[in-house]
């Protein structure tokens, strides 16, 4: 096996201040990463640990890890199912990035980049196999239910923001549905999968649930504005990479909304023919229209709820964790 736990807890994926109060469960992911991650077959190993040590948050995992520690669970299958997760969207970045034909993330080269498409297709392949022989080893139906449930929803999240490219006319309705899809999704399964591994009462998992939810939706929110205001240094990809690919993410569509006719041509434009020769005007026009101010409101506004869904918990450090979190996700700047 090529990959080793040293590597694995690199300074890009060691445990935050967030990780702090599931520290230990958090290491015994890592450890669990690496095993994983062995393959017969060396490339798979090399691609597997490439990716998975580019410097992720690993907020998914951890969303795990607390919902069932918030809810007492003294077992040990938040490890795998924690995990399984991490693979679930690992797999999901190596496809994204290749449908992308993108050439950065975290200030790294992409796998795709690095190694070929084809490659880094079968890998994301080899990844979601695994998740589902470790679905098999945590033994719950139900959960095995709600992220094979996810799976699907996330496929058509980023098929559905494939077919939203370069059309100017997707409604906020259509934004927030494809972003669910694509993004929350993930969330609000590590949460609500956490919580059901607990066997949470009814209120207590489906408070867990829509903690998720609203979470991933302010962190794709964040996301979204941070294309247009972000720190291309700190972010690890370039400002303006949505508005280059004819993304018509909520920045774009509040400023088609409430700007004047020529400014609404002007974006209607850009996002058919994509790139960045426009970049400067589109730049002036979200920020006159207060379409960042949009945005960030609206993150703050799926934050709020996330943290609403918490009064249902218990008191307990793992859910101050998940507060400090949700606010986090909207503070953060990359």
């Amino acid at each position: 096996m090529t990959a080793n736990v040293s590597s694995a807890q690199s300074a890009s994926s060691m445990p935050s201040p967030l990780h702090a109060v599931v520290a230990e469960d958090f290491e015994a992911v890592n450890r669990t990463i690496v095993a994983q991650l062995n393959s017969k077959v060396p490339l798979v190993e090399t691609i597997g640990q490439y990716i998975t040590e580019s410097g992720g948050k690993r907020l998914r995992p951890l969303l795990a890890l607390l919902a069932a520690r918030s809810m007492g669970y003294t077992g040990d299958k938040h490890i795998p199912l924690a995990t399984l997760i991490e693979f679930m969207h690992t797999s999901t970045l190596l496809h994204d990035d290749v449908v992308d034909e993108s050439h950065m993330r975290r200030g790294k080269k992409t796998a795709n980049d690095a190694w070929g498409n084809a490659p880094s297709v079968l890998v994301g392949d080899f990844l979601y196999a695994r998740s589902f022989q470790m679905m098999v080893d945590v033994g719950s139906m139900r959960i095995m239910a709600i992220l094979s449930g996810a799976t699907c929803v996330i496929a058509e999240g980023e098929v559905q923001q494939l077919t939203n490219i370069g059309n100017p006319s997707i409604s906020e309705d259509d934004y927030f549905e494809t972003i669910l899809g694509k993004t929350a999704m993930l969330f609000e399964a590590a949460s609500h999968s956490g919580a059901v591994l607990a066997e949470a009462p009814h209120e207590q998992e489906q408070a867990l649930r829509y903690y998720g939810r609203y979470l991933g939706l302010a962190f794709q929110l964040i996301d979204d504005l941070l294309d247009y205001q972000g720190d291309a240094e700190a972010m690890g990809k370039n400002v303006g990479d949505d508005l280059a690919e004819g993304k018509p993410t909520l920045p774009l569509i509040h400023a088609m909304e409430q700007g004047t006719p020529e400014q609404a041509k002007l974006i209607r434009q850009v996002i058919r023919q994509g790139g960045l020769e426009q970049l400067d005007a589109v730049l002036d026009i979200v920020r006159a229209t207060g379409a960042l101010d949009y945005t960030r409101a609206r993150a703050d506004e799926m934050a709020d709820k996330a943290l609403a869904q918490l009064d249902a918990l218990p008191p307990s450090p793992y859910r101050d964790t998940m507060a400090e979190l949700a606010r986090l996700a909207v503070d953060r700047q990359t």
